[in-house]
């Protein structure tokens, strides 16, 4: 008992003492953000290099492999390379149209609101300015299950931005590319998809509940004031009438035929008719029917292009408010101490009488 009162003591003292430093960082952080400047950027460009990584994750593998004699024998082989390499550019300088090609990486997470799309046309706007549409090439690493149409449709915007430049463009899909999420796939020169990938989905869907009769059971009215015969179709609380549905599936069915012919235009190699019923194709049905290009991951794609390309990976990192700082350094500081304190309460112990 003496032991857990002792520990229990101990984690009492960290805990204030961990305030007390939350407290100093503030006070620090406002009195620096008083003396500094304003800064009226939102965000910052970011780029990695994939060839970097690669050869990193190369690097480890064979120091933790390899003997000392194939390691010698490796870096040997590896400085005469570089001896000769740079013996070639000295006596032949590129110039500048023989660079390297770039691949410049673009990934988009998307959910039902496509909330990534401002992040992504600040990407856009980066690579735009950099992209040599007769070496380079942009890739898109895409998921999303879709979601609104006018969100999808600005994020599918952005990508027609790339193709106005004449940038070559391939899109991969993992995992999923489905309604919206296709939408801006589509639009691929190269679509590519893993063989259980997730893709199509090309049709609209509205869902709403409608408590209308569990007002009218309880008393209680709700009016509906529109000026304008079609201004309000359905309502969830109101009482929906025949003609707004048919008005409302009307509307559906106009933005279905956006959407296919938003697909045709893109890939004319598809018969619209047979893969827009809404349906998903996993990825390889989905290339028999024409909906990708190839069936291969991400990754082997840009390992193999990695032989004969600088790979970039360029992300838009959107600058933390000092709110946001303080909230994301209080919550991982306490979840660690919490974590810290429940594994010493139920880890077992040996008690000492």
């Amino acid at each position: 008992m003496t032991e857990f009162l002792s520990e229990y003591g101990l984690f009492l003292a960290k805990s204030v003492t961990i305030v007390i430093a939350v407290l100093a960082v503030v006070v620090g952080i406002i009195a620096a953000s008083a003396r500094g400047k304003k800064d009226s950027r939102h965000g910052d460009i970011q780029v990695e290099h994939f060839n970097d990584e690669l050869q990193e994750m190369k690097e480890v593998l064979e120091h933790s492999i390899l003997d000392k004699d194939e390691l010698k024998a490796i870096h040997k082989a590896e400085k005469k390379q570089e001896k000769e390499e740079k013996k070639a550019r000295k006596n032949n300088p590129p110039k500048d149209e023989e660079r390297d090609k770039r691949i410049f990486v673009l990934d988009f997470d998307g959910d039902i609101k496509a909330s990534e799309v401002e992040p992504f046309r600040q990407e856009i706007s980066a690579i735009l300015m950099m992209a040599d549409p007769a070496k380079d090439e942009v890739v898109i690493r895409l998921e999303s299950p879709g979601g609104m149409v006018h969100e999808y449709g600005l994020a599918s915007s952005q990508i027609e931005r790339i193709k106005r430049k004449n940038i070559p463009l391939t899109i991969c899909v993992d995992r999923v590319a489905a309604s919206g999420g296709y939408m801006m796939a589509c639009l691929a020169d190269k679509l590519l998809a893993a063989p259980f990938a997730i893709v199509g989905s090309i049709g609209v869907i509205a869902q709403l509940p409608n408590f209308h009769r569990l007002l009218k059971k309880n008393d209680v009215d709700y009016e509906v004031l529109t000026a304008g015969e079609y201004k309000r179709t359905l309502t969830m609380f109101g009482e929906n009438t025949d003609k707004g549905r048919e008005k409302f599936v009307e509307e559906l069915e106009e933005t279905h035929v956006l959407f296919k012919n938003f697909v045709k235009e893109y890939r004319d190699q598809v018969d619209i008719e047979k893969v827009a019923t809404g349906e998903i194709w996993f990825g390889k049905q989905a290339l028999e029917v024409n909906l990708v290009d190839e069936l291969v991951t991400s990754d082997e794609y840009l390992m193999d292009a990695a032989e004969n390309a600088d790979i970039c990976v360029v992300r838009y990192e959107e600058k933390k408010s000092l709110q946001d700082k303080l909230s994301e350094f209080t919550v991982d500081s306490s979840d660690k101490v919490l974590t810290r304190w429940w594994s010493r309460l139920t880890q077992p112990k040996t008690w000492s009488r």
